[in-house]
């Protein structure tokens, strides 16, 4: 198994139209979600033959952003590939899955169970499909904790046992242009010797987006007066957003931590706002929360790196929980000019 510090880097992954690169390889993307790897990946020359995610929601989301995808509700555990069969042999298998917690966890908790099941079908799914190459991302702690080792292992002999190559790295997606603080843990695997022509995605080179230079723009849009001063104090990047549990709770910023960080920044990170602030808002953090604006659903698409014409369908917290728990499709982009880059020079 190769670790992220065996693969030789190349230069700084360039932004493209998703139509300018050619030719254009096939995907098939499963947990797909809000579609922030689905984005990248279009952007870096992938088109998906089909998309699965078993939420009406996240397929309504795709649907809005992309008509012509052929995008199913579907359960990836029931998912039966023989049924499917322009998924044979594609390109590249993708998914973005639920985040799967350690054997400790899986063991008191249904959901748990279910995340950590998803994951294993994603695995077997390999089998029926005989992609050219796989993207799995999850959390980092799937690929640097002892707790995750029953899981790694599992990979090892299923994709060794198939004739694929792996490798495990974490990546922060504020390296590849997004305005946050987050890891992301990440499996790459490729059919016969594919791995060897890997290279990982190299951070780019100019300094990170802070959240001010994100939302400024969008935090003066209501007229409110105060957004430029709030914007240059605003001047480091946002901590991790977490999409949270979709069985229970409101939306929210994260947990305690986080909340005191957007509190630095003067940012109520104890729900999402309905719109941005107006022109009579006073903004004075001493004041507490009341003296604090909120983010919308919009904003925090911002965070992950969306751009602002990407529709998130349904109600505020269904909204939130897509956009919480996508991929940034700017790290999606980066890791998937990297796999192309592999498989065209095969």
């Amino acid at each position: 198994m190769a670790g992220f510090d065996d693969v030789e880097k190349p230069a700084p992954p360039q932004q493209h139209r998703a139509d300018r690169l050619v030719p254009r390889l096939r995907s098939l993307e499963i947990c797909a979600g809000a579609g922030g790897l689905a984005l990248g990946l279009e952007r870096a020359g992938f088109d998906p033959v089909l998309l699965l995610d078993d939420r009406p929601v996240a397929c309504e989301t795709l649907r809005a952003n992309r008509p012509e995808w052929d995008i199913r509700v579907v359960d990836l555990m029931a998912f039966d590939p023989a049924e499917e069969q322009q998924v044979y042999d594609v390109d590249l298998l993708a998914g973005g899955l639920p985040r799967v917690k350690g054997t400790a966890a899986v063991n008191r908790s249904r959901g748990s169970a279910i995340e950590l099941g998803l994951f294993k079908a994603a695995i077997e799914l390999v089998y029926g499909v005989q992609p050219r190459a796989v993207l799995l991302e999850n959390v980092p702690d799937v690929v640097t904790k002892e707790a995750y080792a029953p899981l790694r292992d599992f990979v090892a002999a299923e994709l060794g046992h198939l004739g694929y190559e792996h490798a495990w790295f974490v990546l922060n997606a504020a390296d590849y242009g997004v305005p946050q603080d987050r890891e992301e843990g990440v499996l790459v695997a490729f059919k016969g010797d594919g791995l060897g022509r890997f290279r990982a995605p190299e951070r780019l080179l100019e300094p990170p987006l802070t959240v001010g230079m994100a939302l400024g723009e969008s935090m003066a849009a209501g007229g409110w007066d105060g957004a430029a001063a709030w914007a240059a104090q605003a001047d480091r990047l946002a901590p991790t957003i977490v999409g949270g549990s979709w069985e229970r709770g409101g939306p929210d910023l994260g947990m305690t931590g986080s909340k005191r960080a957007w509190a630095r920044m003067g940012v109520d990170g104890g729900t999402i706002a309905d719109a941005v602030p107006g022109p009579d808002f006073h903004w004075d953090p001493a004041l507490g929360r009341e003296g604090m604006m909120a983010l919308t659903v919009e904003q925090v698409a911002l965070l992950q790196g969306f751009p602002d014409d990407w529709k998130i369908m349904g109600r505020k917290t269904a909204r939130y929980r897509q956009v919480g728990n996508a991929t940034p499709p700017p790290l999606a982009e980066a890791l998937g000019l990297s796999i192309r880059a592999a498989l065209l020079a095969q």
